[in-house]
């Protein structure tokens, strides 16, 4: 049966109709007093716990902000991006609010510039509608034309968290729970090329932008929002990305020179700098030196991410089918 507010859209809400509106999912002791209903969001730190945001003429009641997890920093808070509740449905929400953030990185001799772009993420969001490897969402102006994206919200883990957990050891994980996790990952590489023959990039490809579905169980692109200036090639940083992420699931994790330095430093010694991420410099790309079973086809794709590589990947396709060639080889 349709809830009562379903189809409540409009401009303006009376604290009293957003209060009776909260009463459909919140306990009446969680229902504040007084609402701040807001309708621009161009100062997104002012947006806080129990406001009211307005957007397309649907009241949004604000959470606590999301939290930025790379590089395993859990606990940085990213204040223009908040959990919400759609008042008219209860529906869980994340609204990314407008944050202009601009830097510059090098990779293998490339210069990237990088820029948030909503618009960027705005368009994204139009194109991947519907398809099951991608965040769900759409975007809106408020009242000062800040482009807003409302997203979906997806319970769930990222893929690090559930790779790690997968076998005690190595040996194990290889061959008795990467194969499945590699089709999963060249079903995601199917998705960013998708995006690459469609003129768009990802442009902040990482493992925690990978969200498995708990309720739908599979894995999803998460977070659009960067672009960045090329050179050569508008993909390749997309590229590398894949990469990183390939990387850490051959490796289940990481392995860095600290690691090996630490418990195997006989192994330390066989590695040199050929051998470690192109990106991450402290990060080993080919695998194989340390893990011997992997597979020829597994670690000629993984040398292409490292220091010695002599020519990169040039686009999503040629990668692909190197995954495909790879994957004969584990089933």
């Amino acid at each position: 049966m349709a809830n009562k507010h379903d189809n409540i859209r409009k401009e303006e809400y009376t604290e009293e109709e957003l209060r009776g509106m909260m009463l459909s999912w919140l306990p009446p002791s969680r229902v504040p007093e007084s609402v701040r209903i807001i309708t621009d969001t161009s100062n997104f730190h002012m947006v806080d716990f129990d406001d009211v945001v307005i957007l397309g003429g649907r009241p949004y009641l604000i959470r606590h902000c999301e939290r930025e997890g790379r590089f395993t920093i859990d606990e940085q808070p990213k204040f223009w991006v908040k959990r919400a509740i759609d008042l008219t449905d209860g529906s869980k929400k994340v609204i990314k609010m407008v944050f202009h953030e601009k830097f510059t990185t090098s990779v293998g001799g490339l210069t990237f510039k990088f820029f948030r772009s909503p618009k960027k993420e705005a368009r994204i969001l139009d194109l991947v509608r519907g398809h099951p490897k991608f965040m769900q969402g759409f975007s809106v102006k408020d009242t000062e034309g800040n482009i807003v994206r409302i997203i979906d919200y997806i319970p769930g883990s990222t893929i690090d968290n559930r790779i790690e957990a997968q076998a005690k050891g190595h040996k194990e994980y290889y061959y008795n729970h990467f194969p499945d996790i590699f089709s999963e990952f060249i079903s995601l590489v199917e998705a960013i090329k998708f995006l690459h023959d469609n003129g768009e990039k990802h442009g902040d490809i990482r493992r925690d932008h990978i969200i498995y579905g708990s309720s739908e169980g599979m894995y999803r692109w998460i977070d659009f929002d960067y672009n960045y200036w090329h050179q050569e090639n508008m993909f390749s940083y997309d590229i590398f990305g894949l990469g990183n992420v390939l990387i850490y699931l051959a490796g289940q994790g990481n392995v860095t020179a600290w690691h090996l330095k630490e418990n195997a430093p006989s192994v330390l010694e066989k590695i040199g700098q050929d051998d470690m991420n192109i990106v991450f410099r402290h990060r080993v790309a080919n695998l194989q030196k340390i893990y011997p079973y992997i597979s020829d086809q597994l670690a000629f794709v993984l040398k292409h991410f490292s220091g010695g590589v002599d020519t990169f990947y040039s686009d999503t396709g040629e990668f692909l089918d190197n995954l495909y060639e790879t994957q004969k080889d584990l089933i």
